[in-house]
């Protein structure tokens, strides 16, 4: 039963590897068998992340570029395809959030936001989907967030970025699926990552989060990497097009 959810022979990209999701899903995926390239913009943060579990035993590598430079984006999958024989599962992890008043976002803030968070999936779905369509295998996995879902003050791009995560994974799945390739999101709910360490010093705001949570608690980011390998090993097979809520029960609860 176990083997449903070994990745042997896979190779997986994980965007946004360095630290916090993306890291802890490449540390699972490495010890489920697959071969892992570690995606970051600073080679030397990528290196010593590829080392840790390199010691662990794990098949890793990584390939250092900007996911929102889409020429970047497109070598990159090309380079894992002439090296490693094809690009699997794809993990679009990277983003940013900027946080700010309404009458002062500016529109350089949306942008970033967005071509971070929303159209680098777009483009390297694109380029790795194509290629498992042609192989009839691959699994694409986005990281959306409870904000796929909900709506919330000060952060209006990043709230639109991860809507548009959730609509992106339905195009895919339903462009895709006929030539084997699923594509599934997570949506997380409040973890202990660097994006939220800004409000993680906020005594009241983490009070907030324990007391809307049902589990009374923020999440660890290996909690999250179960449902990536879920949805990437041959046990989530027949899951496609499907926003995975692991938020400890927020989005389900009127109140906590």
């Amino acid at each position: 039963m176990l083997e449903m959810f070994r990745l042997d022979g896979r190779t997986a990209l994980v965007t946004g590897a360095s630290r916090g999701f993306g890291f802890e899903i490449a540390r699972l995926f490495a010890a489920a068998g697959a071969r892992v390239v570690l995606n970051g913009r600073h080679a030397d943060t990528l290196q010593v992340a590829a080392e840790t579990l390199q010691k662990a035993g794990g098949d890793v590598h990584i390939l250092a570029f900007d996911v929102t430079d889409a020429q970047a984006a497109g070598d990159a999958v090309a380079a894992i395809e002439a090296d490693f024989g094809g690009l699997d599962i794809l993990i679009n992890n990277a983003g940013i959030n900027i946080r700010k008043p309404l009458a002062d976002y500016a529109l350089a803030d949306w942008q970033q936001v967005i071509n971070t968070n929303l159209t680098s999936a777009f483009v390297l779905s694109r380029a790795a989907g194509l290629c498992m369509a042609e192989r009839g295998w691959g699994r694409i996995v986005n990281i959306g967030s409870v904000l796929s879902i909900l709506g919330r003050a000060t952060i209006p791009a990043y709230t639109a970025a991860k809507h548009g995560i959730a609509g992106l994974t339905k195009a895919l799945a339903a462009e895709l699926g006929p030539h084997g390739v699923t594509s599934n999101a997570i949506a997380p709910g409040y973890f202990e990552t660097e994006i939220n360490a800004e409000l993680m010093k906020k005594p009241e705001f983490v009070a907030f989060v324990n007391d809307r949570t049902p589990l009374r608690r923020w999440g660890k980011p290996a909690e999250l990497a179960g449902a990536a390998l879920f949805l990437a090993s041959p046990a989530g097979a027949y899951v496609n097009g499907h926003l995975l809520a692991v938020d400890g029960g927020m989005t389900t609860t009127l109140m906590g």
